[in-house]
């Protein structure tokens, strides 16, 4: 057996374990959204995905052709009820039940169950009506699973916007706005006690919309910055992403609930807009997605939650071409439907690969080129 001089060891072992951590990003996820009319059948969209290290898919809703192909995949799905199914879900617990039946239990497990949203933005729609029916329809849902012996298997949550948040500047300071009151805390009561995480839609697109100062931008798209200080815990905070999220620990932990996991259900950069849009172009939705996706690699966490990634479902997949506002809308897709990168931002199998044979490459001509190998 050939012996590794201890440098070229130390730095192999270190290669590998990269290798091992890029290779398991379960923490990386990607929105699967359907309003469009051009999307390539879900058989391709599955195998492209597994050409990719995204772990995780995000349907807004539960198409049964796309839970199929994703069969035997390993990729975590989310699928979700709609916000009109509500109000029957949380009246008649045998609708919860039939929706089990008609969009879980078929599938699961060879199709990779792993979230289930109900409603999206409720708490920030102003109806009343619907935000009361929120909860006891998440609570039929969990029933109907735990009935189903899938209670601790498959969890429960809904989507929320940064709207649900009165205050978000410092992080520190992040507070849930007041008027959810009661209604808020039973939410969060329903996830500490079923393991279900709190699902947030952070964007720092639309946080550099409302201030398109040129700091401001590199701020929002992790580039060398000055910094923002939070005052109260003197953290310098780097992008706006640490910083929105952080806001969000802040707000649950205010509220007691500082160990209800964080799940980024949505986030990204559209790469093209109308000519009024501010911000979106090819360069600023690679930088953002790209320097994201490098941030949640490092496993360095957030200033509030140091060493971990949070869950992050990146938006989105494709173009949804019948989205309807401006343009920018309709221009957040990774992936053309022909199946190509928009551009490349770092999750291809293909060039995972090219980089690892680089580094491996680099450790060697450190040393003249000289392979040592394990026989």
């Amino acid at each position: 057996m050939v012996v590794l001089p201890y440098t070229v060891a130390f730095l192999l072992l270190s290669f590998l374990q990269t290798v091992k951590i890029t290779n398991s990003q379960s923490f990386i996820g990607i929105n699967y959204g359907q309003v469009a009319d051009n999307l390539p059948p879900p058989s391709s969209t599955a195998k492209l995905l597994q050409s990719t290290s995204i772990q995780k898919v995000r349907l807004n809703g539960s198409d049964t052709a796309i839970i199929k192909a994703l069969a035997k995949t390993g990729i975590g799905i989310v699928i979700g009820t709609a916000n009109g199914d509500i109000p029957g879900l949380a009246s008649d617990p045998n609708f919860a039940k039939s929706w089990i039946n008609t969009n879980v239990l078929p599938f699961y497990p060879a199709s990779n169950i792993i979230l289930i949203t109900v409603g999206n933005g409720v708490m920030t729609s102003n109806d009343q009506n619907l935000m009361n029916r929120l909860l006891p329809a998440m609570q039929n849902v969990q029933n109907a699973l735990n009935d189903a012996s899938l209670g601790g298997k498959i969890k429960v949550s809904t989507v929320h916007s940064m709207g649900v948040l009165k205050q978000s500047e410092p992080p520190s300071s992040g507070s849930f706005d007041p008027s959810y009151g009661d209604l808020m805390k039973a939410l969060l009561e329903f996830s500490r006690a079923n393991g279900s995480p709190f699902a947030i839609n952070p964007y720092p697109y639309f946080a550099y919309r409302s201030d398109t100062r040129p700091e401001t931008l590199a701020f929002c798209l992790f580039q060398p910055n000055v910094g923002r200080m939070d005052g109260n815990t003197k953290i310098k905070y780097m992008n706006m992403f640490d910083a929105q999220v952080d806001a969000v620990y802040s707000a649950l932990n205010s509220m007691g609930f500082k160990n209800v996991e964080i799940v980024v259900a949505e986030t990204g950069w559209p790469f093209k807009g109308d000519d009024n849009d501010v911000g979106p172009s090819i360069e600023n939705a690679k930088a953002y997605n790209g320097n994201l996706i490098a941030h949640l690699r490092s496993m360095v966490g957030t200033p509030l939650m140091p060493g971990k990634s949070v869950d992050t479902y990146l938006f989105a997949l494709y173009d949804e071409d019948l989205k309807p506002g401006p343009g920018s809308e309709r221009s957040f897709g990774l992936f053309k439907t022909d199946l190509t990168m928009v551009y490349d931002f770092g999750l291809s199998t293909s060039s995972q690969v090219r980089t690892k044979f680089t580094c491996i490459s680099l450790v060697f001509r450190v040393f003249n080129s000289q392979v040592f190998c394990y026989s």
